[in-house]
């Protein structure tokens, strides 16, 4: 039994998603002629009360055309030293925008409205200039911890204040609105711009969505071009994220209830030095300074158990769709044995 828990993008389409996939309408997007393109666009502005909303192949090309629609070249974006825009896109703020980022130090990728208004800049001439903050709910190396939704109101309260710009990157955002009961009209009515995966908890194959008004959306298309975005009869793909919207929200509960498990687990090993609070389905653990890491994970993957490290003995397990109440009995057995 190969039990793969390195991330939650690792899990295939099940039979009835590939039912929906083969029998989706498709047309050339590109000319935006696909239907099941149009449909599933149209299906998460609603969602999210927007005016628009355009699919991407990725969520760090969805992110990385949010900061161009955002900024100009020198401009200096705000967000925290654990975001994904900062840590996982390969420089690509500065890079595609020529944009910086002023980096938080928050609690496990999320900070403060306070801690905003201290790191915009000044007025004057020899500072880049603030014009954006971007939030990332949930964090992944904060693993998967969910934002106060009061404090993210608060910090929109000074985004409009110094007429600042304010993205989310929802990379998981499904995994939070099911652990808060929250709606995606209220991320809708706060944010300018929102990015969501559905190739993560949903178990699409491919797929991302940037979500906005018509004002800032204006642009986006020609920046997915720019950046190569641009897609063919991509319909296929697209069946198979209204499909998830549909009938894989449920299970997001499930996945929760499965990583915390396996924490309280990791727990009780003497060689584990912290786990960090669970929240959803995100397991973050950092091994004593005397364990080697290496020599734990191969261990793991001599049981056909597979995670991923995240540097400084911190690794990484994260629940899914495809990870099955069968593996989740043999990995807690595991790890009651190590």
């Amino acid at each position: 039994m190969f039990i793969d828990l390195r991330s939650d993008t690792v899990t295939k389409p099940s039979k009835s998603m590939l039912e929906a996939i083969m029998d989706a309408k498709v047309g050339d997007d590109v000319f935006r002629e696909d239907p099941t393109v149009n449909k599933l666009e149209k299906y998460i502005s609603k969602m999210f009360g927007k005016e628009q909303a355009l699919f991407f192949p990725s969520g760090t090309m969805a992110n990385q055309t949010a900061l161009k629609l955002h900024t100009n070249p020198g401009d200096q974006v705000i967000c925290d030293k654990y975001a994904h825009i900062y840590n996982y896109e390969s420089g690509g703020a500065s890079f595609n925008s020529g944009v910086s980022c002023n980096l938080i130090d928050g609690n496990r990728g999320m900070f403060t409205a306070k801690q905003v208004e201290e790191a915009i800049n000044p007025e004057a001439y020899y500072y880049s200039k603030t014009s954006l903050v971007a939030i990332e709910n949930t964090t992944n190396k904060g693993g998967g911890a969910c934002w106060s939704f009061d404090e993210i109101k608060k910090i929109k309260t000074v985004c409009d204040k110094n007429k600042l710009g304010l993205h989310l990157d929802g990379a998981r955002l499904w995994n939070a609105l099911v652990e808060k009961k929250e709606t995606p009209n209220q991320y809708g009515e706060i944010f300018d711009t929102i990015s969501v995966c559905l190739s993560k908890g949903l178990g699409c194959p491919v797929g991302s969505l940037l979500v906005g008004n018509s004002e800032i959306m204006k642009d986006a298309l020609r920046i997915r071009k720019i950046f190569g975005g641009n897609m063919r009869q991509v319909g296929y793909l697209a069946a198979a994220g209204l499909f998830a919207l549909e009938n894989n929200m449920e299970n997001l509960k499930e996945d929760h209830k499965k990583a915390i498990e396996i924490g309280a687990e990791l727990a009780k090993l003497s060689i584990i030095k912290t786990v960090e609070p669970i929240e959803t389905n995100i397991v973050v653990f950092q091994l004593n300074d005397d364990v080697d890491e290496n020599l734990f994970m191969t261990l793991l993957a001599n049981k056909n158990i597979h995670i991923i490290s995240m540097g400084s003995r911190k690794l990484r397990m994260a629940t899914h769709l495809d990870y099955t109440d069968i593996m989740h009995e043999r990995l807690i057995y595991e790890l009651k044995s190590l």
